[in-house]
């Protein structure tokens, strides 16, 4: 009798698939967790991370149900698609979790952060931090002689692009929110 001759992998003369089903490519994803408004849940989610060696990227809390004392927590993170999914899992099997949605998976989201850019500046530079809010759609919340705040709202992207613009014309100071998201359309 002769061997059977079947690559490692192959599909074609068996009804299982033996590739391997895990990835190297690490994604973002954006999570929102409801949780119940109680004392010490935000600690117990954010110790799943780091007790396992998870990054945390961006991390909003905001109560959203003051009668149901519920609150959302948004989460960016990244991994592998496992880890992502360990991740979920994991934030499931928590007690004051109701609800983990992967705002990445299901659909289209729409994410905005809001943020601070106090820049210094003299004659041209601060023109040009002028002109450049302006195009960004950043308003003016303070201004001195010496320098302005810029608060301005928007996708991370977004934020980062203005950053940039800004460092040479005098940046000091930045404080961003971290990402607030929900999904797009009626579901």
């Amino acid at each position: 009798m002769s061997a059977l001759k079947i690559k490692k992998g192959s599909s074609k003369h068996s009804a299982y698939n033996l590739r391997p089903t895990f990835s190297d490519v690490q994604e973002r994803h954006t999570l929102a967790v409801l949780v119940d408004n109680e004392p010490g849940v935000l600690a117990r989610v954010i110790g799943l991370f780091s007790g396992r060696g998870y990054n945390i990227e961006s991390l909003t809390v905001a109560e959203v149900d003051h009668t149901g004392h519920l609150s959302r927590i948004t989460i960016v993170t990244t991994g592998t698609p496992q880890v992502i999914e360990q991740i979920k899992a994991q934030l499931g099997r928590i007690v004051p979790v109701h609800e983990v949605h992967d705002l990445t998976v299901e659909g289209r989201a729409v994410e905005r952060e809001l943020a601070l850019f106090k820049v210094a500046g003299q004659g041209e530079k601060r023109v040009e931090a002028l002109r450049l809010a302006d195009i960004f759609r950043a308003n003016v919340v303070d201004s001195t002689l010496e320098s302005f705040v810029f608060q301005i709202t928007g996708t991370p992207e977004k934020i980062d692009a203005f950053a940039e613009l800004m460092r040479p014309l005098g940046l000091i100071e930045m404080a961003r929110t971290g990402i607030a998201a929900l999904s797009r359309g009626a579901v």
